[in-house]
């Protein structure tokens, strides 16, 4: 009798959401002392995309889980866990996670964020894998998001043009078949949290008028050695991950990496001995958006047709912390028939109605609750 296979996650929903603002190289230019020619030849990027008001880490990441579940034709009542991956939260609590929940009307799943800067996607993909693989969780929800524009110091040249914003989400059930997730790796060097950081604003260094004066509420980074760092540790882990796997680099179909520089993805791919055209790329229009890169570049890459049904694919992401992770997946997730789909979609679209009106109807009960006693005091 064969051996059954252990239970594992696989994606069976996916979706992305990006600001309406395009922001390009010639624009950065108008701001700061560069140049198109500059940003591209070390970068690679032409644009990226960046939140307008009203749009938030939350607000992107609620479209994205809303477009996944689209996708799985899913019910967010089943979801039972929910992981934002972010470093830009909306606020230091409560977390963006449970702003999501709320949005979704997920009413039966845990929430929580996790920050593991541009790794974070993929710190969540294991974590949501490993709580499935447990038999803890069924339909679990990961997210990557972040809104980079709102701590980026815009007069830095050698960092503003790096960043966008925007937001991808995937939606993991236990694997019924051959897909799923093969193996995965995790790894950290605090040693080197220094190099990329946002110094205030923490209880390390609360904010005060003198952090705001110094300007220490803005990512810095230490742009030479964090190349070393990436250079290094992105072939390291794609190697690591594959052999776990079970994998020969030339197996591999697809590395959706994280999108950070066009040289950093260009040196993995030589040291690796693989075609950079087996690196899914869109860095050119989104910039790096941090832990949305590697879900919006998947998004993008099954939308585009590029990815199909047995392919062998490793999601891979490096970033402050100093962190790395990496994933690599057998892409079969299993057809299911979707029968009154409409009537789901409808269905869920009156979910987050009754949502968005349950919240509205909680803050003017807690606000008329303090003026009315507020007003029995006075009164007294």
């Amino acid at each position: 009798m064969a051996e059954a296979r252990p239970r594992c996650g696989e994606v069976v929903g996916w979706g992305m959401s990006v600001p309406e603002r395009v922001l390009s190289n010639d624009d950065l230019a108008a701001m700061v002392d560069t140049s198109d020619q500059w940003i591209r030849s070390r970068t690679g990027i032409s644009t990226r995309r960046v939140a307008g008001a009203g749009e938030t880490t939350a607000t992107l990441a609620t479209q994205a889980a809303r477009n996944a579940l689209e996708v799985a034709d899913a019910d967010p009542r089943d979801v039972d866990l929910i992981l934002v991956a972010t470093s830009t939260p909306d606020h230091p609590m409560p977390s963006t996670a449970c702003l999501v929940q709320n949005a979704l009307g997920a009413i039966h799943a845990g929430a929580v964020d996790l920050n593991a800067g541009c790794s974070g996607f993929v710190y969540g993909l294991v974590m949501g894998h490993q709580a499935i693989a447990s038999g803890e969780h069924d339909l679990v929800l990961v997210i990557g998001a972040d809104t980079m524009s709102r701590v980026v110091d815009w007069g830095d040249r050698s960092t503003c043009v790096l960043f966008g914003d925007g937001a991808g989400a995937v939606l993991l059930r236990p694997s019924h078949g051959d897909g799923g997730v093969l193996g995965t790796i995790l790894g950290a060097d605090g040693a080197g949290a220094e190099l990329l950081r946002i110094p205030a604003g923490g209880s390390a260094l609360p904010a005060s008028g003198e952090t705001v004066a110094k300007r220490q509420h803005f990512l810095g980074m230490d742009g030479r050695q964090v190349y070393r760092f990436a250079t290094r540790v992105l072939p390291e882990s794609i190697r690591q991950v594959a052999a776990k796997s079970g994998l020969a680099l030339d197996e591999i179909d697809w590395v959706i990496p994280h999108q950070a520089n066009m040289r950093i993805i260009e040196t993995a791919a030589k040291r690796c001995k693989m075609p950079t055209e087996r690196f899914y790329l869109n860095l050119e229009r989104f910039g790096n958006t941090s832990a949305a890169s590697v879900p919006i570049a998947l998004c993008e890459a099954l939308e585009q047709g590029c990815i199909q049904d047995g392919d062998n694919v490793l999601l891979v992401g490096f970033g402050a912390g100093l962190t790395w992770a990496a994933a690599a997946l057998r892409w079969a997730p299993e057809a299911e028939e979707h029968r009154g789909a409409w009537l789901h979609r409808w269905l869920r679209n009156l979910l987050y109605s009754w949502a968005r009106a349950r919240t509205r109807l909680r803050h003017l009960y807690n606000t008329t609750f303090v003026r009315l006693i507020r007003w029995t005091q006075r009164s007294e």
